[in-house]
């Protein structure tokens, strides 16, 4: 027996399974409780809301030989017909393959002819704005004075291409978008009926992507179920099954563009592109997640607007108090512009890269909020104290200056104690014991050695490092060093620019590692 798709599977048949249009659907079952239905419908409203659903419910319930409070009682022979698609009294026409005035006078000369069985002739005309003008206008006279047996219901994602003429001779229902919570309780409910097992965050982070439409839903939980078979759908194979990224990278990428790091942004671009996941999906999410930085940044009252977990939430409070709204809003300017672009675009790659190099370098744009971000990055160099008015050029210098440069380096590495490479060996090890938000927060840091075999923090903003001090996270650090490296070392925060006691300033021990030779660390 071959396989149904879910969202074909579970289908609502009765007024009682639709789900998300409570209004229109209260309205349709008193009318056909009350025998006071209408003879032209016009249905609305976004790609999988239930639309052609509900019509071909409404055409059974006017049908039905035994129908319950206004819906289908789906057992009798008018209704069983009607749902296998082989009854004489409801036609479905496919208006973007069947638009001329032909096709359309057919059924003007059908509808002389009245029903053989049930009591009302139904004709769902979908994708009705594909209509031709001259077939709109043979519909007319028909649409505005039927026969009474014969009801229209018409049904459109583009309302706005509809003529008044026919606008004002049907009853009109907009379908809303199905919000998240609701598409995820279905999920939930169908999940249980399958016999098969979800994360809750999984089903939400689907009921997300699928944009409000019920049936994109199920046909994206469809997928992810076929990828894991007979095993627990979880939230990281959502994201390796749809090709999305998780909020964490967004947050390391909004702050490596904050700071107008380049090259980390392209390097964390090929990550995310080596991971197989979607440019287009991508930019979408980020837009998304830059939005939702807005609103939080703005207000902090704009919680109960953000569809996200307890813990995205936290981490999203965090980044906001950091972010700038100015530069918040050209940075979802420019995403927002790109999306349309990579609609058509060839390379789309290509396009991704120049729009995070807008991003980190607001010179290349001459509007009023790339002037904005130039003066905030101005700013944070002069707090920071790395502003300088002019590159300075470094004599030339022979072989000889050049070793005997390399030697305090050399000496530093020598110095190095074992806790501390140790550190710098397995400092990502370290960073996936923490939280998530307090892990984000110590991605932008550079850990470096102190004195007295103390570990210091040194972060780009004062934000941060106050983030860092504040409450537990100190101890918190400190036990993912000890867990790792299996000793206690001291936990100690600066900024960039400061210098340690001697007056030498911090080195980034994780590049420092790097350059040690490699009979130093086989000791």
């Amino acid at each position: 027996m071959s396989y149904t798709a879910l969202y074909r599977k579970f289908r609502p048949d009765n007024f009682d399974d639709v789900r998300g249009q409570e209004a229109i659907v209260t309205t349709l079952r008193n009318q056909v409780r009350t025998e006071r239905t209408g003879h032209a419908y016009l249905f609305c409203g976004t790609r999988g809301t239930g639309k052609t659903t509900v019509a071909k419910i409404l055409a059974k319930a006017v049908n039905c030989e035994h129908p319950s409070d206004g819906s289908p009682c789906n057992e009798c022979a008018v209704c069983r017909a009607i749902s296998a698609s082989g009854s004489m009294n409801v036609i479905e026409i496919d208006a973007a393959s069947n638009n001329g005035v032909d096709n359309i006078r057919e059924i003007v000369d059908e509808v002389r002819y009245s029903p053989t069985e049930g009591r009302r002739k139904v004709y769902i005309i979908d994708e009705v704005h594909m209509l031709s003008a001259g077939a709109f206008n043979a519909l007319l006279k028909t649409l505005e004075e039927p026969p009474e047996y014969v009801m229209f219901i018409l049904a459109t994602t583009e309302v706005h291409k509809i003529p008044i003429t026919i606008l004002s001779r049907c009853q009109r229902y907009d379908f809303k978008r199905i919000s998240v919570d609701c598409i995820a309780a279905r999920l939930r409910e169908l999940m249980l009926r399958e016999g098969l097992e979800a994360e809750d965050k999984a089903l939400r982070y689907i009921a997300r992507m699928a944009d409000g439409a019920m049936r994109d839903a199920l046909s994206l939980l469809d997928q992810c179920i076929a990828f894991y078979p007979g095993k627990t759908l979880g939230y990281e194979n959502v994201l390796e099954v749809l090709g999305t990224v998780d909020i964490e990278v967004f947050a390391k990428l909004h702050r490596y563009v904050s700071m107008g790091n380049v090259k980390e942004c392209i390097r964390l671009l090929e990550e995310i592109i080596l991971a197989g996941r979607e440019l287009a999906q991508f930019t979408v999410d980020f837009t998304w997640y830059l939005r939702n930085l807005l609103l939080l940044k703005i207000s902090g009252e704009m919680e109960e607007l953000l569809e996200v977990s307890a813990d995205q939430m936290t981490l999203l409070k965090h980044e906001a108090e950091a972010a700038e709204s100015e530069a918040l809003m050209r940075y979802i300017r420019i995403f927002s512009e790109l999306s349309n672009q990579l609609k058509y675009a060839t390379q789309k790659r290509v396009m991704v890269e120049v729009a995070l190099i807008k991003l980190c370098r607001p010179a290349m744009e001459a509007d009023c909020g790339s002037l904005a971000d130039r003066l905030r990055q101005l700013e944070q160099k002069l707090e920071s104290g790395s502003f300088s008015p002019a590159e300075r050029q470094e004599p030339v210098q022979d072989a000889g200056r050049e070793e005997t440069q390399e030697t305090p380096e050399r000496e530093l590495e020598k110095a190095l104690t074992e806790d501390m490479r140790q550190i710098a060996e397995r400092w990502s090890v370290i960073l996936k014991r923490l939280p998530q938000s307090l892990r984000v927060t110590l991605l932008a840091a550079k850990p470096s050695p102190g004195a007295d075999n103390q570990l210091v923090l040194v972060f780009q903003h004062e934000v941060d490092r106050q983030w860092a001090d504040s409450g537990t996270h100190p101890e918190e650090i400190r036990k993912a060093v000890e867990a790792v490296i299996g000793k206690s070392v001291e936990i100690r925060t600066a900024l960039d620019g400061d210098t340690s006691a001697d007056g030498r300033t911090y080195p980034d021990l994780t590049k420092l590692i790097k350059k040690i030779p490699v009979e130093f660390l086989d000791e």
